[in-house]
């Protein structure tokens, strides 16, 4: 079965709506240079109707298996009845104010579950992003000091602060270098950017160098840095994960300097990976964590920042939060949604279910030239594109497989990458991500037969992805 996309519904709403957007004007100049690239199918761009469970259905009625869940929000599956049902009830009892008894419930609930039992007090923000910058504030005040280090290929959001600490390249910050002062970048240890030729294990050995001893030797005297932040789990980098070794140095790095250990697990926290939280597989305590997504169960917006009592106990300077950080709603769908999860044993759920997944998956590898490497751990799963001709990753492959994917009704994450990556609900149904990963299987094969759609055409004129249209990508 093949989808014909966009739909005629959809295709309507494309052709009235893309004018009031962002960049909307870029989706139909792109699709006419692609047609005139010889390109002729349209692009795969989908509006969708309705979500529920494991399943998406577009304006026109076709279904689709959600890999994408929410963007790694909806841990408990779409529309998740039981979340809707705890945030109608807290609208209609409170509606929006400030002080009510939900925020100290959440606290409660909450601070005993982060890594460890490490941490006693908490902030709330109403997103990943605001979380991010608002922990980075936190570390700077908590140390007195000016710098934070990031890594390459990093994803923190999309505030201003965010973009600058992001390792995104250099074309995601444009006309924006000068505010870059306070951030100091360093390499990351996924192995297709080994520089001169390293093995795995030696680029290890030089990341932690750079951090450990060329930075503050050479860029900034150590007592100035505040912190490093990072991701236990490079989501929007492709879904790399870091070596145990590499994440244990940081950690020993940032104790011998005094320098604070910020954890972002907006992503890949509460169950993501099969544990509770992904900093769990490396046996380390962060001093910081920053928590959002999977919290609510993808059903209201929040975002917390948590922190061990010398970090957050007497920390005047800074500051943080937003009108609707800590809503009624937002705290209700939390409490609701770590209630589902002791209840349902949701992170023990996810975890078989990346097992499976993997099983699936590690054939990929050996059976299609373009997948050039599959990554998974617990419900964070990743296939590598490559160019079969080079071994080189390429974004028109990787996307002509997603595109692909969608046509025959898995929705998976591919926003102008290489990397096809699958975000299930933790608690999918096995009959679900079977059918879902024998779609992926179909498309990655499709492609491989029939080549890229955008082989040997610039990247810039490369037919609009299905993530253009509204969102003005």
């Amino acid at each position: 079965m093949t989808y014909s996309l966009p739909s005629p519904k959809a295709e309507a709403i494309l052709a009235k709506g893309n004018r009031y957007f962002r960049n909307g004007a870029n989706y139909e100049k792109r699709r006419a240079a692609a047609q005139q690239a010889g390109l002729n199918n349209k692009p795969p761009q989908v509006i969708f109707a309705k979500a529920e469970g494991d399943y998406l259905y577009d304006v026109d009625g076709n279904r689709y298996i959600d890999f994408q869940c929410g963007w790694a929000s909806n841990p408990c599956g779409n529309a998740n009845p039981e979340i809707i049902e705890a945030v109608t009830a807290a609208m209609r009892q409170y509606g929006f104010i400030y002080e009510h008894p939900l925020r100290y419930e959440l606290a409660e609930k909450l601070l005993p579950l982060t890594p460890y039992g490490h941490h006693s007090r908490l902030n709330y923000e109403v997103s990943g992003t605001e979380a991010a910058e608002a922990a980075i504030h936190m570390a700077l005040c908590a140390k007195q000091a000016r710098f934070i280090i990031s890594f390459d290929k990093c994803f923190h959001g999309l505030g201003l602060g965010t973009k600058l600490v992001n390792g995104y390249d250099a074309e995601s910050t444009r006309y924006m270098e000068a505010w870059k002062g306070g951030v100091i970048k360093a390499p990351f240890p996924s192995a297709y950017d080994a520089p001169a030729g390293m093995d795995i294990e030696q680029y290890i050995d030089y990341c932690l160098w750079h951090l450990e001893t060329r930075i503050p030797s050479y860029e900034v005297p150590a007592d100035l840095i505040a912190g490093v932040i990072i991701e236990p789990g490079l989501a929007e980098g492709g879904n790399w994960l870091p070596p145990k070794r590499f994440m244990q140095g940081v950690k020993r790095i940032c104790e011998k300097h005094g320098w604070l250990f910020i954890c972002d697990e907006v992503l890949t926290g509460l169950g993501r990976t099969g544990k509770t939280w992904a900093i769990e597989h490396f046996d380390i305590k962060p001093d910081i964590l920053v928590i959002g997504k999977n919290i609510t169960g993808g059903v209201e917006p929040i975002a917390v920042v948590t922190a061990t009592e010398e970090v957050l106990a007497n920390n005047k300077q800074s500051s943080s939060g937003s009108t609707y950080a800590g809503t009624p709603a937002g705290c209700a769908a939390a409490l609701k949604t770590l209630e589902i999860y002791e209840r349902d044993n949701v992170v023990e759920r996810g975890r078989r279910l990346g097992e499976l997944a993997a099983k699936r998956m590690a054939k990929w590898q050996d059976n299609y030239a373009i997948v050039g490497e599959v990554r998974s751990l617990g419900a964070l799963m990743a296939a590598h594109i490559v160019d079969p001709e080079t071994g080189l990753a390429s974004m028109n492959w990787g996307m002509s497989v997603g595109d692909e994917a969608l046509r025959r009704g898995a929705f998976v994450v591919n926003d102008h990458e290489n990397t096809v990556r699958l975000y299930p609900a933790l608690t999918m149904s096995e009959a679900a991500l079977n059918e879902g990963l024998d779609i992926v299987e179909e498309a990655i094969a499709h492609v491989e037969k029939h080549g890229p759609m955008g082989k040997g055409i610039d990247n810039d004129v490369y037919y609009p992805h299905y993530y253009t249209g509204f969102t003005g990508y």
